[in-house]
C-alpha cells in the first residue's frame, strides 16, 4: 500500500476546505432568499384568504412557517433599512422614502456581514437605501441589478420625475446605469435565476426585491386574463394581475433552487416592505402616461384598519412566512416579530463573526422561537417614527401619537387587532409608562 506523506495529506485537507461548501456543525451552510414584494398588503395574498391567486406563495406558507404578527414600517426605505442592519431606521433620521446617503458608509449590513462569513452576496430588483453613489455594492453586495429608485414604470424602467438626487434613469447592473427591455417582474426573476444557477463553491445570499405591487402598474393581457370575470374594479385587476404575474417569477425561482439540487439547503423568507396602498394618481409622473389609467383601488388590508404610510396595523404588519425544507416544521406563529429581527436571527443561526456591532442592534435573534415552538420570555417592545406620527407596542399594549395634534390613541392588540377601541381615557397610567419607554428608546435617534 503507498503510503501518504504527511505534507500530501495538510496539502489534501487545505484543498479540500478551500474548494468545498462551508459547514455548520457538520452541516453545509444554507443559502439565504429573501423575497419582498413592494406594497403588498394583508389580504393581497392567496392563504390570507385573498381573492389574489397566488399559488407558489400559498404553497411556502403551506410547508414553511407563517408569521401573523410581523411587522415592518409604513413605507418602503424604513422597511428596508430595518431589514439589511438591524436597526430602527431612524437611528440613520431616516423616516420615509429617502435618498442620498441613507445607510452611513462603512455600516455592516446583512450583506456585508454575510459576505465576510462566506456568502456570496445577490441584489436582484429594488434598492431604494440610496443614490448614486450609494448604491448597493457599497454595502455589501457583490452582484446587483435592478432599479435603484422607489418606483418605475414596469415597461421603460424610469423613476417617475427627475430631482437633484435621482434621474429618471434607474435600471442599473453592478452599480452601473444599463438599458433592458421587457417587464421589470420577468428581468428581477431571471435574474435570480440566474445567481442560482451559477456554480460555486460557497452559499449564496439572494434578495429579491420585486417591483410589484406597487404603482404604476402595467400587466400584459395573460396576467388580466386570471381576473376580466370577477367583477373587481378595473385597478383592482391591474394590481391583482401583477401579484400573480410575481407569484408565477416565485414558482421559477423555486424551480430552479430544486433543478440545482439546492433547494433543500435553501431558506426562503417572504415578507412585503409595508401594508397596502390604497390609491394612487398622477398627471405628470412617469411623463403623463398613467394619467388616464386606472389606480384609484389598489391594495386591501383587511381586516386590519389603516393603509401604507400610517401606524395602523394595516400599514405595519405584513404577510410573511419562513420555509427550509426538513429544517422548519409547517406551523403557524403568533408572537409579535420585528423586520429588524432578522439580521440577529440569521447571523445567530449561521454561527457568524458580527464582533461588537449587534450591541447597536435593535432587533433580536428569534430563531429558537421558529424552530422550536418557543414562547418569548419578556413582552418585546417595538418602536416606530415617521413625519407625521410614533408608535410604541409593549406587549398586547401600542401608543400612536399624531405629531401634529398630539393627539393619542391606545389600543390593546390582543383584544382589539382592529384598532377600533382608543382606551386612552381608559388606561392613562398605561400610556404614562409607554411614553416614558418611547422616550428612552428615541434616545439613541438621529434627529439631523
Amino acid at each position: 500500500m503507498q503510503r501518504i506523506s504527511y505534507h500530501s495529506l495538510v496539502y489534501f485537507c487545505l484543498l479540500v476546505v478551500t474548494s468545498c461548501p462551508q459547514f455548520l456543525n457538520g452541516q453545509e451552510l444554507p443559502n439565504i432568499v429573501i423575497i419582498i414584494p413592494d406594497d403588498m398588503g394583508w389580504s393581497d395574498v392567496g392563504y390570507h384568504g385573498s381573492h389574489i391567486k397566488t399559488p407558489n406563495i400559498d404553497k411556502l406558507a403551506r410547508t414553511g412557517v407563517k408569521l401573523t404578527q410581523h411587522y415592518v414600517m409604513p413605507t418602503c426605505t424604513p422597511s428596508r433599512v430595518g431589514l439589511l442592519t438591524g436597526k430602527y431606521p431612524s437611528r440613520y433620521g431616516v423616516l420615509g422614502p429617502d435618498y442620498g446617503e441613507v445607510i452611513d458608509l462603512g455600516d455592516p449590513t446583512m450583506a456585508s456581514i454575510l459576505q465576510k462569513n462566506g456568502y456570496y452576496t445577490a441584489l436582484a430588483g429594488k434598492w431604494h437605501m440610496g443614490s448614486i453613489p450609494y448604491t448597493p455594492m457599497k454595502y455589501g453586495f457583490q452582484s446587483t441589478y435592478g432599479y435603484l429608485d422607489g418606483q418605475i414604470d414596469p415597461y421603460t424602467h424610469e423613476y417617475k420625475t427627475e430631482t437633484k438626487l435621482t434621474s429618471r434613469q434607474s435600471w442599473h447592473r453592478n452599480d452601473e446605469y444599463l438599458v433592458e427591455e421587457g417587464h421589470a417582474t420577468d428581468l428581477i426573476t431571471a435574474e435570480a435565476i440566474r445567481i442560482i444557477r451559477v456554480k460555486r463553491n460557497s452559499p449564496f445570499f439572494l434578495y429579491v426585491a420585486y417591483s410589484v405591487p406597487h404603482a404604476p402598474l402595467n400587466e400584459d393581457q395573460q396576467w388580466l386574463d386570471y381576473y376580466k370575470e370577477t367583477g373587481l374594479f378595473p385597478s383592482r385587476q391591474w394590481f391583482a394581475a401583477s401579484v400573480t404575474h410575481m407569484d408565477d417569477g416565485i414558482g421559477q425561482i423555486i424551480e430552479a433552487l430544486e433543478e440545482s439540487d439546492q433547494r433543500d439547503n435553501t431558506l426562503i423568507l417572504f415578507l412585503s416592505d409595508n401594508g397596502g396602498q390604497h390609491s394612487w394618481h398622477s398627471n405628470t409622473e412617469y411623463r403623463g402616461a398613467y394619467k388616464d389609467k386606472p389606480h384609484d383601488v389598489l391594495g386591501n388590508n383587511f381586516p386590519l384598519r389603516g393603509w401604507k404610510s400610517e401606524l395602523y396595523e394595516g400599514g405595519i404588519r405584513v404577510p410573511a412566512l419562513l420555509n427550509w425544507p426538513g429544517k422548519l416544521a409547517p406551523r403557524t406563529v403568533d408572537l409579535p416579530i420585528h423586520v429588524t429581527d432578522w439580521l440577529p436571527t440569521l447571523t445567530h443561526l449561521l454561527n457568524a463573526e458580527t464582533g461588537d456591532i449587534q450591541k447597536m442592534w435593535d432587533g433580536q435573534d428569534i430563531w429558537s422561537y421558529l424552530a422550536n415552538d418557543g414562547q418569548l420570555e419578556d413582552e418585546r417592545t417595538f418602536y416606530w417614527k415617521t413625519s407625521k406620527a410614533t408608535a410604541i407596542r409593549q406587549g398586547p399594549w401600542k401608543l400612536i401619537i399624531h405629531h401634529k395634534t398630539q393627539e393619542m390613541e391606545l389600543f390593546n392588540i390582543d383584544q382589539d387587532f382592529r384598532e377600533s377601541r382608543n382606551l386612552i381615557d381608559s388606561e392613562m397610567t398605561v400610556a404614562v409608562l409607554l411614553q416614558s419607554k418611547l422616550k428612552e428608546i428615541q434616545a439613541a435617534d438621529r434627529n439631523d
